[in-house]
């Protein structure tokens, strides 16, 4: 039996109605020796019906999902659903306050944090709230992301690969009805693979989604429009949403990462110089880019090609590169049966 969660909140989950206050994080400081961390979260109701679990924030620097949630909450009432929406717009919120990716108070990555931990660090009992609170109660969790500050994205709507057909099959609806113009299958391999909150919503027997929205710690008006059409689709699609109109979604193109090979890393320290945008196709073998040493004039730039063909999905935004930085992911086209 997992340890019972410190965090507490005074909202109902089983009452019908709309509040909005705030999980309680307890964290004791040097001048809060019984403080908590207010961890903004919403829950509508409006009897019985599934329950849909919708969370922007899990790194703070990603903000189209942020501002698309918080809309929400303003704009959603109970008597517009049947069932039960649960909202946390800001979910890691030290690192939203902080606008960084990590929580400045234990240097943790929430979406690397999963399935956490009761009595750990912030982060860790977040991850935990999460886990073994939130999602046993729910039917669906749609996790809004960006790339932040280091990356920029195509916009893309993303799925773990299911544990069987039927599974798999769902979670490509979810897709479909979400409508990105780029769709992806993806185990998490050079991301958080086992540690994700999608990774720990499947083993819970949750279907999850996931988004990428834009990047480089702005707001996309494309990526913040997609994300709110595409949570209406989907509480329409789950019956949710009641008498409203709901744009039908584009096509959507479905694509895979295959293995490592699929992303480009910096093997130096230098400065960053793309030779491919976002959106691109490109070929195995083709240039990536140059890493230049400006405290070394007299060193020739090193050369990066890419690994592997397909589509460009995201690129580094700064220029300033570190060993070990991704610089680039691509996509290849998946057949969906």
């Amino acid at each position: 039996m997992t340890a019972k969660t410190r965090i507490w909140t005074p909202i109902d989950f089983d009452a019908d109605g709309k509040q909005v206050d705030f999980m309680r994080v307890p964290h004791s400081t040097d001048l809060s020796a019984y403080g908590w961390i207010p961890i903004p979260m919403a829950c509508i109701r409006n009897g019985d019906g599934p329950t849909a679990l919708l969370v922007a924030g899990n790194h703070g620097d990603e903000y189209e999902g942020q501002v698309a949630l918080t809309n929400l909450i303003r704009g959603l009432n109970s008597q517009d659903i049947r069932g039960r929406v649960i909202v946390l717009p800001a979910l890691n919120f030290p690192a939203v306050a902080a606008g960084r990716r990590v929580s400045p108070l234990d240097d943790a990555n929430l979406n690397r944090s999963f399935p956490g931990r009761a009595h750990g660090t912030p982060t860790e009992m977040i991850a935990h709230y999460v886990s073994d609170v939130l999602l046993p109660m729910s039917d669906i969790v749609v996790d809004l992301h960006s790339g932040g500050r280091s990356l920029d994205y195509i916009a893309s709507a993303l799925v773990r690969p299911g544990r069987d057909v039927n599974e798999h099959r769902s979670l490509v609806r979810l897709m479909q009805i979400f409508g990105a113009p780029i769709s992806f299958v993806s185990d998490g391999t050079g991301g958080g693979g086992s540690t994700t909150l999608a990774a720990a919503a499947q083993d819970r027997g949750v279907l999850a989604i996931t988004t990428e929205l834009g990047g480089g710690a702005t707001l996309s008006k494309r990526g913040l429009s997609l994300a709110e059409s595409g949570i209406r689709r989907l509480l329409d699609e789950m019956g949710i949403l009641q008498g409203a109109h709901v744009e039908p979604p584009c096509a959507t193109r479905f694509m895979t990462v295959r293995g490592h090979d699929a992303f480009v890393y910096a093997r130096n320290v230098g400065v960053f110089e793309p030779a491919a945008e976002v959106g691109e196709v490109v070929n195995e073998g083709q240039l990536a880019g140059w890493i230049h040493f400006p405290d070394v004039p007299m060193h020739e730039p090193e050369r990066l090609d890419f690994r592997s063909s397909g589509l460009v999905a995201c690129r580094r935004v700064p220029s300033l590169t570190q060993r070990g930085d991704c610089l680039f992911k691509i996509m290849t086209d998946l057949a969906i049966v």
